[in-house]
Order: structure tokens, then sequence, then C-alpha cells
């Protein structure tokens, strides 16, 4: 059967991407943060078994993939793969699948980036769904700056921060220095017959050094995140620019709202997110985030 180029389109926007030189289709199963139970994995090779090529493979931003599926078993796939609770989507001018890195279980990992993904993925992947962009919207969540999952190359990135606090009145310079020791930044100095001396500048915030010191001269924040706006890869390559100050969880996720409210409204077709926060400015960018107007037009902007 000779497929139309409506057909292949239509199915596109379900998350089915032709299959270079054949007339099957990958299907992308989403995952809400980049992990599947272990039922899931048993149903998502039995689904490439019976209706795909028999293979899985997994992409660069955290989706599975099933390839050689005929375009007549598209919709008996997605049903097979509901009995699981998964769907296939991921594609079009929208919000994308959230990518995540490991960092809820990850010894480096300052917060639980696997819970804050999920969350972001109900509220903007699934709650935006219906929503069209200017272009794709990428969401990256990583869970210090070791930045595994290059979240600062998304349209928006978060990046899990925390700042040592620092007491010179309990350091007893000790000679051999475990602040000293635990930083991997060389921001923590000890210089002869002095106390520990911390550079704010070289500090990447990474908490490695957080509770090193056996006197509590040192001890970590509640933590904070980092935000990257406009970072994206592939031929234009843009590193995303860091907002001015750090944030709490909650004003986090308000902030990817008002983001993509802003590239929803202020966005040209077929402009990435980095290229409106160029032609904007970040300073109106980062007043825009920081205020409610946006969220003060959310009906207008998305046409309710």
């Amino acid at each position: 059967m000779a497929l139309k180029a409506e057909d292949i389109k239509r199915v596109k926007g379900e998350g089915f991407l032709l299959n270079r030189g054949t007339q099957c289709f990958n299907g992308r199963i989403i995952t809400e943060n980049g992990t599947l139970t272990a039922r899931q994995l048993i149903r998502v090779g039995e689904a490439a078994e019976k209706f795909g090529s028999g293979t899985v493979a997994f992409t660069t931003r955290m989706t599975v993939e099933v390839p050689g599926i005929p375009y007549e078993k598209i919709p008996a796939f997605q049903s097979f793969l509901a009995g699981e609770g998964m769907s296939t989507g991921g594609t079009g001018a929208k919000v994308r699948p959230v990518i995540v890195c490991k960092g809820t279980t990850c010894v480096f990992g300052l917060y639980d980036t696997q819970g804050l993904a999920k969350e972001l993925h109900r509220l903007y992947y699934e709650g935006y769904r219906s929503v069209s962009l200017p272009h794709k919207f990428k969401i990256g969540v990583g869970g210090c700056p070791n930045n595994c999952c290059k979240p600062d190359l998304n349209d928006i990135g978060i990046v899990g921060q925390q700042v040592p606090l620092y007491d010179p009145e309990k350091c007893r310079a000790c000679k051999v220095c475990q602040v000293v020791k635990a930083c991997p930044m060389g921001a923590a100095t000890l210089p002869e017959g002095e106390k520990l001396v911390l550079s704010r500048e070289a500090c990447n915030h990474c908490g490695r050094c957080r509770e090193s010191c056996p006197f509590g001269a040192l001890v970590g924040e509640e933590t904070r995140y980092k935000v990257y706006l406009g970072g994206r890869w592939g031929k234009q390559v843009r590193i995303g620019t860091p907002l001015s100050s750090l944030f709490t969880r909650d004003e986090v996720i308000s902030l990817v709202e008002k983001a993509i409210l802003l590239f929803k409204r202020d966005g040209l077709p077929g402009e990435r997110f980095g290229s409106t926060v160029e032609r904007l400015g970040l300073e109106r960018v980062e007043a825009l985030l920081l205020s409610r107007e946006l969220l003060d037009q959310k009906k207008e902007i998305l046409g309710e």
C-alpha cells in the first residue's frame, strides 16, 4: 500500500517516524522521567516482536523507539502499550519530553531529579500537549553542575545547586583541611597559618564539600536551582544563558511555564527559543519571567 503524505504527517504527530527507505515506522514511546517499570520494559519487548522488527532503540532524549512498524499496525501497537500505561508521541512544534539525569540515585545528585521531571512532564508535556509553539521546546533537568544530561543545551535547562555556608569562627585551620580535599574546583584554599578561604568566583555549587568539615565550619544550604535559557544543539549550537539568580523548586516550576508562554506569545514561526531570547534581549526576558505578566495573560496567550 502506497503511503500518502498526509498519512505520514498525521502519524508523525502521534510519535511515528517514517523509517528511511521503507514503508514502516519507528514508534516513539514516551517515558515520564527517563524510567520504565520492569513490566513496561517487558511490554515494550513484546510490542517490538509482535508489531515491529523485534529490536528496540533508546534515543538521546530518553525515549524508546520500536522500528519496523507497518502503517496498518500502528493503532494496535498503541493499544498494546496502553495496557501498561504507556503512550507514543514526542514530536512536533510543541513541548517535548523532559530529559533528566539520574540525580535521584546518583552520589553527586543534589535533589530528586526524576521527581521534578515527572512533575514537569505532567504539567507541561501532558498539560500543554495541545498547544502549538513556534518550534519545538525542550526541557533538561540536571542534578548537579556535572551537567551529565547537558541541561544548558535545552530551551530551558535546570541544574541543581548547593551554595556552601561557611562559618569562619568554627574553622580550626587544620593542617590537612577536609574541605580543601573535597573541593574539585580549587575554590577552597588554606593559606599557611590562616583559616579556610572560599572563592565564590571559583565555586560552582556542586555540594561536594558539604559536611566535609568535622567541626561544622562548612555546611550546604537547601538545594537551589540554576536556570539556563535558550540552549540548543545541532546545526546552530547555542549554550543556554543563565538567569542572574538561583531559584527554589516552586519558582523553577513556575519559570518553565512562563518560558513556554513567552515563547508562544513572542516567538516567531520557525524560530527556536534561543533566538527569541536574543531578539528580545535577556534583560527584558528575565524581567518577564520574574513577573506575573505572562501568567496573568495565560488565557489570552493560549487562546482559551
